[in-house]
């Protein structure tokens, strides 16, 4: 005979049956609340079971946040530092405003479908998603600061020992997206957030995409100025993962020196910062350029490749050959 006698309901056993993500947990004296209404239970929970357990604990609602502080605000959404009433821990809540005309924005559908199922130490993760009339709410776990803000803290000098760490997290990160055919497209130091222990995670995947083949052609209109490779400049939509690396390199320099390397305020100007440095490409270094019409009516002087220690004496020779070898031209080369 089957034993129906009750047994106690741990909190191990609730989530295992709610599927919660893994730093996800119920708070303490949650189960005494349900004890008296909660009947005991020695099978999986049945689909509609499941369904109204979720319902209860508030995952998808609005309500089981609570805003803090606004962190930013852009085109399409407002970032909010926020708090779960359910774990207690602090989110970020990304709040995308809905156009009725429009529906839910292209960048919004595609970070939200890539972000499900992109799981790593080295990515920000989603926690929740929820839908209103008005505004789709991306629940994100909370950092404490991008880079960027990291860089002013230190007064533009991040230890060197730190600068390792991080560009191994965000090699890593990338690395994880990469082999499944994702390129990230919008790296900067404002999109690479820093928890306390120091752990960099990738964010914002609003202009990431899901490519198929190395040529597949795609918008040029990618990527902020600063870190955009020369190819991309130039009106190529022709790229693959190697859009991402040359972002490494540009970050890895300015994290190295505290300063951007190429900050043009226009795409005649990025190009000019670019080949001042790294030369101005012949049709022997990047087979075809003569034929770009954009290339050509720039009419760029012709620069000969600058040593990258000579703008950033704390690169060892290693550290130098590492940021060549990322910034290539053209980067389809790599």
């Amino acid at each position: 005979m089957r034993n129906n006698a009750a047994r106690k309901i741990s909190t191990e056993d609730v989530n295992k049956r709610l599927s919660l993500p893994a730093d996800i947990r119920l708070p303490e004296g949650y189960l005494e609340k349900l004890a008296l209404s909660s009947p005991p239970f020695d099978k999986p929970l049945s689909r509609r079971l499941r369904r109204v357990s979720l319902s209860e604990i508030g995952f998808g609602k609005l309500e089981t946040y609570v805003k803090l502080d606004k962190l930013g605000e852009g085109t399409y959404a407002t970032v909010y530092k926020g708090r779960s009433k359910l774990t207690e821990n602090l989110v970020a809540l990304k709040e995308i405003r809905l156009e009725h005309e429009e529906g839910a924005p292209c960048t919004a559908i595609r970070e939200v479908s890539l972000l499900k199922d992109l799981k790593h130490a080295n990515i920000v993760t989603l926690h929740d998603i929820i839908h209103t009339e008005r505004t789709l709410t991306l629940v994100f776990e909370y950092l404490d600061k991008d880079l960027k803000q990291y860089l002013d803290d230190c007064g533009n000098l991040i230890n060197l020992h730190n600068i390792k760490l991080f560009l191994y997290q965000l090699l890593r990160g990338l690395s994880y997206c990469h082999r499944r055919k994702v390129l990230h497209r919008d790296l900067k130091p404002q999109n690479l957030l820093i928890n306390e222990k120091g752990e960099l995670k990738l964010a914002d995947f609003g202009l990431a995409r899901a490519k198929s083949i190395p040529t597949k052609t795609y918008s040029n209109e990618v990527v902020t100025l600063w870190y955009r490779p020369p190819d991309i400049l130039l009106g190529s939509t022709e790229y693959s993962t190697q859009i991402d690396m040359w972002g490494v390199g540009c970050i890895f320099y300015e994290m190295v020196t505290g300063r951007p390397l190429f900050p043009g305020s226009t795409v005649e100007e990025q190009l000019h910062f670019i080949f001042r440095i790294l030369g101005t490409p012949t049709e022997d270094t990047w087979p075809g350029i003569l034929s770009n019409e954009e290339f050509k009516s720039y009419n760029y002087p012709k620069y000969y490749p600058d040593p990258i220690q000579k703008h950033a004496a704390r690169l060892d020779s290693g550290g130098a050959n590492l940021i060549s070898k990322l910034l290539q031209q053209p980067p389809s080369l790599h």
